[in-house]
């Protein structure tokens, strides 16, 4: 059995997430008041309140999913002995999950996996002025005939491919006239749904190139160590051991398409047949099953979860 560790990305998030982990483990406790610290905000008290437009907020998001990643893999490591270089043969995440899958690897610390997200999340909402950005998902297109429709769209502004997430699900981002013109457009292509996204940004386009440089600025201002196990880069859905690869990724991942389809199939050609989803929701659980059927996938985001994952091990 091959392994490989997956890390979740933006649109997982939801209130009270982590908070079993922090009342059932003391490690897990410190990997969110350490993120606290580091950011010098009490996000945790975001994360465990009862506004969700807080938390739904980009540089909020972005480190508050990183941390209930970390904090399931701080209680594998310390309650378990399950470590990244022993137990996964590759790490990998779906956007910002990738500096999660980095921090989990050893590349970055905790604290610098924290300040870069939100750094990450702040850049990406100035990238663009509210209302003029979009994304939409289309349903029932390959990634081909999903291509088609972002380049009809894309006559007046910009429309492209932000995330190739499994066969027949396909997310676009740009221009707020160009998407809506994308969903007319992939409706009469015969896509099964196309809808707007509620983002506040159009993430992973052209149009965040702002954001790409903010990245490059503070990535080169980070101390980086080489991954304990390969990283399949969202950008080129291969596999990257060396820092200055990986940052060259990060920063090309702000405007580039997410290949998760292509990623998944990376890890299945590399003889990965079992994905363990680490953090909140099951997103990228439910993909994995998408994309190839053969695929052992499991999440693992609360106490019960990895008290069945250690039992099933």
């Amino acid at each position: 059995m091959s392994t490989a560790f997956v890390f979740p990305g933006q649109g997982s998030q939801h209130l009270g997430m982590g908070k079993e982990l922090a009342d059932a483990f003391a490690c897990a406790r410190e990997v969110f008041e350490e993120i606290d610290d580091a950011l010098d905000q009490e996000l945790s008290a975001i994360m465990w309140g009862d506004d969700p437009d807080a938390l739904t907020l980009t540089e909020n998001a972005q480190p508050a999913l990183m941390a209930v990643s970390l904090g399931v893999m701080a209680v594998l490591e310390r309650e378990a002995g399950i470590k990244v270089g022993e137990r996964a043969a590759f790490v990998a995440g779906h956007s910002l999950g990738e500096y999660s899958a980095l921090a989990a690897a050893g590349v970055f610390s905790l604290a610098d996996t924290a300040r870069l997200l939100k750094t990450r999340g702040r850049a990406m909402q100035k990238a663009v002025p509210v209302g003029e950005g979009a994304m939409a998902a289309l349903l029932g297109l390959d990634l081909e005939k999903s291509r088609a429709v972002a380049d009809e769209a894309s006559r007046g502004g910009v429309c492209e491919i932000a995330n190739d997430n499994a066969p027949g699900q396909v997310v676009l981002s740009g221009h707020k006239t160009a998407i809506d013109r994308a969903v007319e457009i992939a409706r009469t292509a015969g896509a099964r749904r196309a809808i707007l996204l509620p983002v506040s940004a159009p993430f992973h386009c052209s149009l965040m190139e702002p954001a790409a440089r903010a990245m490059e600025a503070a990535l080169g201002e980070t101390v980086m160590s080489a991954p304990a196990v390969p990283l399949i880069a969202n950008i080129s859905a291969s596999p990257v051991t060396s820092p200055e690869a990986i940052r060259e990724g990060l920063v090309a991942q702000v405007t580039g398409t997410v290949r998760w389809t292509e990623s998944v199939g990376r890890l299945s050609g590399e003889g990965v047949d079992t994905l363990v989803e680490l953090g909140a929701g099951k997103v990228l659980t439910g993909l994995a099953r998408r994309i190839n059927r053969d695929l052992e996938a499991s999440a693992i985001g609360t106490p019960a979860d990895i008290e069945a994952f250690l039992a099933a091990s």
